[in-house]
Parts: C-alpha cells; sequence; structure tokens
C-alpha cells in the first residue's frame, strides 16, 4: 500500500490535549487515514524527525473577509501555521448586500476595520447579494486555507432597514421579522453564526455608530431564536464592555448578562473580546467574573483574548506619533527614500523637531521602540520613547528621528492599548472560559499587526515560560476554537479527520520584526509578519506552505455550519 503523503517520525500533538508522542502520519487524498507506525511508503513524504507535528491552527477572529480575493494564501495568517479561519466578526460583512449598497459596506468595512475601501470596491467580484451567494464566491476564490464566516449584523440590518438601519428607534416586528429570514437564509447555507457590534468605537464615515448598535435585547434575542431552532451557529459580539451607558453607570455586567440571556434562551454559545485597559481598572476581572456568573446560570460564554498586547505601530514607514503635525503626516506621500533624506538633513529633521512641538500625541511613556531584530512585546519602561529620548538629552520627536537615523528609517514604535499588562494576559489565558482569538488578520492593516498570535503564545508563553503544556497549547489553538464554531473534522489529528497540519520547530521558531507592504489593490499598503520555525503547513492534504513559502497548493475549502451531533 502507498499512502499519498506521511509526515514521518515526528512528534505528534493530537490537538485534543495530548502530549507529544512519536508517530507517522498518512494522508490520502483530503484526509489523514493512520496516526502511528505507518510501515507503508508514501508518494511523498516529509522528515518530521525532532519536530511537532500538529493539527493546523484555526483562528475563529478574522477580517480577512475582502483581502482572500486578492490574497489566496492568506497573509499574514498563512506564515503562522493557520489553516482555517472565521470571517465576519464584528458586525461588518459583505453579505446579504443589495447592489447599490457596495459602497456603502465597503466604506464601513474601511471605518471600523482600517481596511481600503477602494481596495475592498476594486478587489471583490461582488457577484452576491444572500450570504448564501457570498459563500458560493468565497468558494470559487484560489485559496490556500479554508474559510467559513458569520452573517454580520450591520449589513443585515441595511438590507432589511434601508436608512432607518442607522436610527436609535427599535426596530419594528416587520424590521425583526426581515432580519430573521435573511440570517435564516444564512445559516441555512452554511454562515458560521451572527454577529453583532455594540460598541461606540465602531462608526461609520459620517460619525455614526454602525447599524445594530443600539439594537434592543429583544431584536438580539428574536435573531439568536434562528440559530437556536437550527441547532447551530455562533452568537458573536463586539461588546459595550467598559463603556457608559445614558445613564452614566458602566455596562460591562448588564453587557455579559444579556449575551448570557442570549445563549440561556437560544441554546447557542456566545463569545465576545475582552481586554485588560489602563482606562477601565479591572475591566478584565470584572467582565470574567460576570462570566462565571451567567455560565453558572446556564450559558455558554466563551470570551476572546489575546497572547499580547494589541498594539498601533508607528514608523517612518507610513504613520508617525506625529503625524498630527501636517509636516509630518505629508511626510507618508514622500517615496521612502525621501523620508530618509529628509530626516538626515540637518535643515530638514530641524524643521521636523519644531512641528513636532506641542502637537498632540499618544504619551511617550506609553509608546515602546521596538529593539533591532527579532520581535519583542514584553518591554519596559526603559524602552519607551520617552526613555530613549531622556538618555539622548533630546526630545521626543529629536529621539526618533535619530533612531531612524541610525537604523536607516527601520524602527517602530508600539502603543499596546490594550492588554499592555502581561501579567493580566496570563490570568485571562488561565481563565477556563477563555478563547484565543482578536488577532484580528486582515483588519487595521496599517496600524496593527497581530495576526502573529500564534507564534507569540508558542514562543513567548508556552516555550519559554511554560504558562501551559505543548498539548494544552496545540489544544486551544485548534480543537478548541474549532469546536466553539462547530468546524468538524478539523483541528485535530486522527484518522477520518481533514488533513489540515503544521510540521513545527519549535526551538528554531522566530517572530520577526512586522514589515510595511504595497501589495494592496491600487497600491495600498499594510503591515505584514512572518515567522520562522513553520516546516511545512498542510491543507487538506496538500502542501501548502514550506518553510515560509507558498509551496504552491490552494486547496482551502468554504467552512459551513452544521447541526449539534
Amino acid at each position: 500500500m502507498t499512502h499519498d503523503l506521511i509526515v514521518r517520525n515526528g512528534l505528534v500533538v493530537d490537538g485534543m490535549g495530548g502530549e507529544p508522542a512519536a508517530a507517522d502520519v498518512a494522508i490520502d487524498g483530503d484526509r489523514i487515514t493512520a496516526v502511528g507506525t505507518v510501515d507503508a511508503r508514501g508518494t511523498r513524504e516529509i522528515d518530521a524527525d525532532g519536530r511537532l507535528v500538529t493539527p493546523g491552527f484555526v483562528d475563529i477572529h478574522t477580517h480577512l473577509d475582502a483581502q482572500l480575493a486578492w490574497d489566496p494564501i492568506g497573509s499574514s495568517s498563512c506564515w503562522h501555521g493557520v489553516t482555517s479561519v472565521v470571517l465576519g466578526n464584528c458586525g461588518v460583512t459583505f453579505a446579504p448586500c443589495k447592489p447599490e449598497d457596495r459602497s456603502t459596506l465597503a466604506e464601513m468595512m474601511e471605518s471600523v476595520e482600517d481596511i481600503p475601501a477602494h481596495a475592498i470596491m476594486a478587489g471583490l467580484p461582488w457577484d452576491w447579494e444572500s450570504y448564501g451567494e457570498y459563500l458560493e464566491s468565497v468558494d470559487r476564490m484560489p485559496k490556500g486555507i479554508n474559510a467559513g464566516g458569520m452573517v454580520g449584523h450591520c449589513a443585515v440590518r441595511i438590507h432589511a432597514m434601508g436608512e432607518r438601519a442607522m436610527d436609535e428607534a427599535p426596530a419594528t416586528d416587520e424590521d425583526i421579522a426581515a432580519m430573521q429570514a435573511l440570517v435564516a437564509e444564512a445559516i441555512d447555507a452554511g454562515a458560521l453564526g451572527f454577529s453583532t457590534s455594540r460598541t461606540a468605537l465602531h462608526r461609520v464615515p459620517d460619525g455614526r455608530v454602525v447599524p445594530g448598535t443600539n439594537a434592543d435585547a429583544r431584536e438580539l434575542i428574536e435573531i439568536g431564536r434562528v440559530m437556536g431552532d437550527r441547532k447551530r451557529g455562533v452568537f458573536e459580539a463586539a461588546p459595550a464592555v467598559g463603556e457608559r451607558g445614558k445613564d452614566g453607570e458602566r455596562r460591562t455586567r448588564p453587557e455579559i448578562a444579556l449575551l448570557g440571556e442570549i445563549s440561556r434562551i437560544t441554546g447557542r454559545p456566545a463569545t465576545f473580546g475582552v481586554s485588560q485597559t489602563k482606562k477601565v481598572p479591572g475591566l478584565d476581572i470584572e467582565t470574567f467574573d460576570e462570566v462565571d456568573v451567567q455560565n453558572a446560570l446556564g450559558a455558554r460564554l466563551r470570551p476572546q483574548t489575546t497572547a499580547r498586547g494589541i498594539g498601533l505601530l508607528f514608523g517612518l514607514v507610513f504613520r508617525t506619533p506625529f503625524d498630527a503635525s501636517p509636516l509630518w503626516r505629508g511626510l507618508r506621500e514622500l517615496p521612502f527614500a525621501e523620508r530618509l533624506s529628509m530626516v538626515r538633513d540637518p535643515a530638514g529633521r530641524a524643521e521636523l523637531i519644531a512641528a513636532a512641538d506641542g502637537v498632540p500625541t499618544i504619551p511617550m511613556t506609553e509608546m515602546y521602540v521596538l529593539p533591532a531584530g527579532d520581535a519583542q512585546y514584553d518591554l519596559g519602561v526603559e524602552d519607551t520613547l520617552a526613555a530613549h529620548a531622556a538618555r539622548r538629552g533630546v526630545g521626543p520627536a529629536e529621539a526618533f528621528l535619530q533612531i531612524c537615523d541610525e537604523r536607516d528609517g527601520n524602527v517602530l514604535v508600539n502603543w499596546p492599548f490594550l492588554n499592555d499588562d502581561l501579567g493580566a494576559v496570563k490570568g485571562m489565558l488561565q481563565h477556563p472560559a477563555s478563547v484565543l482569538g482578536l488577532a484580528d488578520a486582515g483588519a487595521h492593516v496599517g496600524m496593527i499587526m497581530d495576526s502573529s498570535q500564534p507564534t507569540f503564545f508558542l514562543t513567548y508563553w508556552v516555550r519559554d515560560r511554560g504558562l501551559v503544556t505543548v498539548g494544552e497549547a496545540i489544544r486551544r489553538l485548534t480543537s478548541d476554537t474549532a469546536e466553539l464554531f462547530s468546524v468538524r473534522d478539523r483541528g485535530v489529528l486522527r484518522p477520518g479527520a481533514f488533513a489540515d497540519v503544521n510540521v513545527i520547530d519549535l526551538d528554531g521558531m522566530r517572530l520577526p520584526q512586522p514589515e510595511y507592504v504595497h501589495d494592496f489593490p491600487n497600491g495600498a499598503g499594510r503591515y505584514v509578519q512572518k515567522a520562522t520555525g513553520y516546516c511545512a503547513t498542510i491543507v487538506n492534504g496538500q502542501v501548502f506552505m514550506e518553510n515560509g513559502e507558498h509551496a504552491g497548493a490552494l486547496a482551502g475549502r468554504v467552512l459551513r455550519s452544521e447541526p449539534d451531533a
């Protein structure tokens, strides 16, 4: 007997919590056919001696909804072992969509998720109206990773209510019935769930909050019943935790209580993002305390958090810390060589220093200069731009320019505005209800690069600090996230499962600095971040990535929801 592919002599981590064990993995077609000692030969064999062999990672919080249309490998996710992604988070999706609403949804996505609208309009085929037709379109796209999606409240409300979708007035019975029909079509077609945004941070270009932000409990519960009746789908929210209501009171516990009520009434799991922030001390603790209360009452709440700080990146490559100044902001219009030339010209540098004086900025004590070499995210006060300036005896703007000069412009400054306290992150990661999420792949492309989360989790927390065992770490990146969204037969290594597999050199894993590239439609720019240590990534039985390079296969498929077993 000959197998199509054998991953030979590796340390297999099954994705279900088992610790590494020596075994071979045989693959035929798109499925795993044997795990153990495989005596037969393979048409192709990969030597995994001394390497971990794991399921492909399942990233449940991405915004790759548009990017997959023009970037079939799904970068940067593809460089971090991700083989399956969930689209449609935070209520913003491109379906359902009437033809006349396409630009509205594209502009909303840019406003909320910092994905250029002109790239979206140029890059998407827009050959759908219903959500089911959208999934068929995604299915036709060549792609290296598997992708499923949730149907978003914003698009559903606009389709059902038109301009009234933006009103704060409650939806009528007829409005809710129309939205239920749209969500039913989506779930029946395979949507993995329904997502909504309830935070005042998410706004449309004219400054109003996105549709659905002020939806009342009745609207949300009745939409949730659609999934409950079908016994499938996840309710996902960008909640208003930490924010104050019109009565001035914090909304954290009422928000979590509402999600708990939705989960109990519908019988569906609910997931949402939670982070630590200095602006609301104790927010993470209060949120998880309320999660415990709601889950004890029968809810299924799974709060998502990240493995490191969520940070905005600044540098000479795009946005700088001093862009409130028109002179600094104008740098991004120049070719990079001209920017660097201005930094190195004494007159030009003096002009920039003067222009930075007094402009509003993020506190320099909260902005960390990433060291040269591998990316580091556990920096201390001595690494802040304020500390660099003090050591040099100059102001922050001059210190920034000096460092840019010394490093040929290759300097990034990170402002971790959420989860900046890694002690708090550790506590959230250890909570039994938490799930890894919020990597935001595809979103905030000119500001944030967090899709490297799996690599940081494995290197910083697992390899270097032993927060959890390797088996538990891989479970969290694979079957835990797959099971939450009922993605069947993925996230595990066992006979009969889909052959989504990583071969990993954990000891050799490194995370280099993010880079700014111009590879979006119409030349739009974005941050990317690669990794070393991923020897091979296999998707549906075909070798997708090898040592950080695309191996040629584009075997990804659409993931569709199924009723509970």
